[in-house]
Formats: C-alpha cells, sequence, structure tokens
C-alpha cells in the first residue's frame, strides 16, 4: 500500500463539508429534540447529495465525510451514518425491488433506516442471535425476539433485522430481513442514552417476513452484518477523529488566549506538551483511519484486522483527547451547552458499538495468528 496523503481536490471537499455542517446542518441540529430522529435534518443532507454520495462512494471517502463533519456538528454526521449503516446491507444485497422501494427514499431524506444486530443478550457476541424466525409456510417465517441499542428504533421506516432461522448454527444459522417498520406485531420505545442521539428498543411478536424480505441468502445474514461493520468500522474511527480534532482546535484556541500565571496557559511546558500529545494521537489515529479504508477500497486480504485496528485507536484516541481538553478548560468545560460538555458525553458510546474494544483486540490478534500460520 503507497504512502497515504490527502489530494487538493479531496482536501477542498473537506473544508466544504465542514463549512456546509456549520452553516446549513448545525442549526437543524440545534431545533432537534434529544432521543429522537431529526426529520429536517436527514432531509438537508439529501438534499445536499451527501446521503447519495454514501452509496456511490468508497470506505475513504466516506471516512472523509464522517471525519469533516464531525468536527462542525457531530448530530449531522451521526444521521448521515445511520441512513448509511441500515440501508448499506439493502444497496449491497437486496433484490431490485428491494432497492427500488427504499434507497430513492433513503437517499433523498425522506426514508430513515436503521440497523437491527444487537440483542439484550447478544452485543458484541452478534453470532449469539436470539430473535427467532419461526416457520410460518413455504419460504415464509414469523419473528419473535428483541432488539436492543438499535439507532433510529423506533422511529425509522424500515429495519435490517437479523434473526436466527436456524438453531443451533451460530453464525451460519442467521438471516438478514428487511423490515418495514409497519408490519403487524412490530413496537418499539426509545431509551434514554447518555449521548443525544435516537436509540431505542424493538419488540417483534410474530411479525411476519416472506422470502420477498430476505437481504442475501437464507442462514447467510451474518456476512450481511460482517460485510457492513468493516466498511464501517474506520469510518467509526473518522468519526472519532472528527471529535478529536474539534477538541484540539478548541483547547488550541483557549490555551492561546487564556491569562495564567503571569502569561498565557500555552506558555506553560505542562499544558503545551499535553496539547502536543492531543495533536500527536489525532494525527497517528487519522492515519491509520485513511490506511484502512484505502486497503477496503484497494480490496486488500487484511480489511478485517486493518478496520479493527483503525477504529480501535481512533476511539481510544478521540477518548483521550476530549478528557485532555476538558482538563485544560477546567470547569468551563463541564458547564451544559459547552462544545466540550457536549463532545464528552459523545465520545464514550464508539468505544463500544460496531464491536467494542475488547472485541476489536480480538479481531488483531485472530488476525495475526492467522498470518502467522498461513505462512
Amino acid at each position: 500500500m503507497t504512502a497515504f496523503s490527502l489530494e487538493p481536490a479531496q482536501l477542498a471537499w473537506c473544508a466544504e463539508l465542514r463549512a456546509l455542517a456549520a452553516e446549513r446542518l448545525r442549526p437543524l441540529a440545534e431545533k432537534g429534540e434529544p432521543g429522537r430522529v431529526n426529520r429536517p435534518l436527514v432531509a438537508e443532507l439529501g438534499r445536499l447529495g451527501l446521503i447519495e454520495r454514501l452509496f456511490a462512494a468508497g470506505a475513504l471517502d466516506l471516512c472523509l465525510m464522517r471525519e469533516s463533519l464531525a468536527q462542525a456538528c457531530t448530530e449531522a454526521e451521526t444521521a448521515l451514518a445511520l441512513q448509511g449503516l441500515g440501508a448499506h446491507p439493502v444497496h449491497a444485497h437486496g433484490t431490485g425491488a428491494q432497492r427500488d422501494r427504499w434507497l430513492p427514499a433513503v437517499t433523498d431524506g425522506t426514508a430513515v433506516a436503521a440497523f437491527a444486530l444487537s440483542e439484550p443478550g447478544a452485543g458484541s457476541d452478534a453470532a449469539a442471535l436470539a430473535l427467532t424466525a419461526h416457520p410460518d409456510g413455504p419460504a415464509r417465517w414469523r419473528l419473535s425476539g428483541e432488539k436492543c441499542w438499535i439507532s433510529n428504533a423506533p422511529e425509522a421506516d424500515f429495519y435490517t433485522v437479523f434473526a436466527r432461522t436456524t438453531a443451533g448454527a451460530g453464525a451460519r444459522g442467521v438471516t438478514a430481513f428487511l423490515l418495514p417498520a409497519d408490519r403487524p406485531g412490530l413496537t418499539g420505545h426509545g431509551l434514554d442514552m447518555l449521548s443525544p442521539h435516537p436509540i431505542g428498543a424493538l419488540d417483534l411478536d410474530g411479525v411476519p417476513v416472506t422470502a420477498g424480505d430476505v437481504l442475501g441468502e437464507v442462514d447467510r445474514g451474518f456476512r450481511v452484518a460482517m460485510g457492513t461493520l468493516n466498511l464501517f468500522r474506520p469510518s467509526v474511527g473518522a468519526f472519532a477523529v472528527g471529535m478529536a480534532q474539534a477538541a484540539l482546535d478548541a483547547t488550541l484556541d483557549h490555551t492561546a488566549r487564556r491569562d495564567a500565571f503571569g502569561g498565557k496557559l500555552r506558555d506553560l511546558q505542562a499544558v503545551s506538551h499535553q496539547v502536543a500529545e492531543m495533536a500527536l494521537r489525532t494525527e497517528a489515529a487519522r492515519l491509520m483511519v485513511y490506511a484502512a479504508a484505502t486497503a477496503y477500497d484497494e480490496g486488500a486480504p487484511d480489511v478485517p484486522g486493518r478496520s479493527a485496528m483503525a477504529k480501535l485507536l481512533a476511539t481510544e484516541t478521540a477518548q483521550y483527547v476530549v478528557d485532555t481538553a476538558v482538563q485544560l478548560h477546567g470547569a468551563r468545560a463541564l458547564r451544559r451547552g459547552h462544545l466540550l460538555e457536549h463532545l464528552y458525553r459523545e465520545v464514550r458510546a464508539p468505544r463500544v458499538y460496531e464491536g467494542a474494544s475488547e472485541i476489536q483486540r480480538g479481531i488483531i490478534a485472530k488476525e495475526l495468528y492467522a498470518r502467522q500460520e498461513a505462512r
């Protein structure tokens, strides 16, 4: 893989995205209700062509979009990412009829998508799914069980739902279904979480599905899930890098202006060295994210390991950078409404969702030992 650097056109596009996020998306985000889907914000992402670009762009473009938006408006970044996460299985594995029915509405921001994988007893261990697809005639099933920690639930217009179609088969017995929200037997409720994003739980009580709702192949839904996560994991890292950069920029500004001990905060070596460490870690995480995304776009064989490394390093880095920024700002950063108070609540979840940090370490080790055994 070649050494990485962005082209001038890419840098200009990132600057344009940051400006759009600050000028057009942040005002809509500020009008949204915490914990609810912000449909005007999603619609604006559609009008700007950003959702459509999710499905036309590669992994690197996805990372650049998420990083750039996150620097100026985390709500816009997350709304965009959730449209992609929920609808990517339809884009990649759906039938012509499924794609024609849902993707135009997703891309123009009039239909909200959701990715329903996690369950109360199956979060990081995705192969342990308990939601069951009970046979209900030829090529027909009824879904019964629960989903939990589902972004955009219960307000999404459709869900990519993963259910067990073969008992005792682990990852080999899971099927992905495209489930419209108006199916009988599907209910849900919102969850009050640390971050302000729409997250909820779903209850499925004999929800009917047919072969026409299957995404990909029966009993091969785990491939759908893992293929989606391998694409999006580096971009979760990009989201984290964007937050880290926002915290670093705020800290540079604050320490350059703040008077303390007869000078500026930046004149204190203890402070300047911390700022340098924040910048160092942020740039290292950014480069690893870009490298993982480039590997995905090039079809490299080591994508799972690289994706895991990128998500792990970037999310852990963002946690460190935001926490250090809060420390250097002092009590003002803890006031409700301060940028860093917002980032402090936002930055914790990415170390858990789409595979916790511990899971990423397990993936990395598995890939390393597999490579050793293949020599």
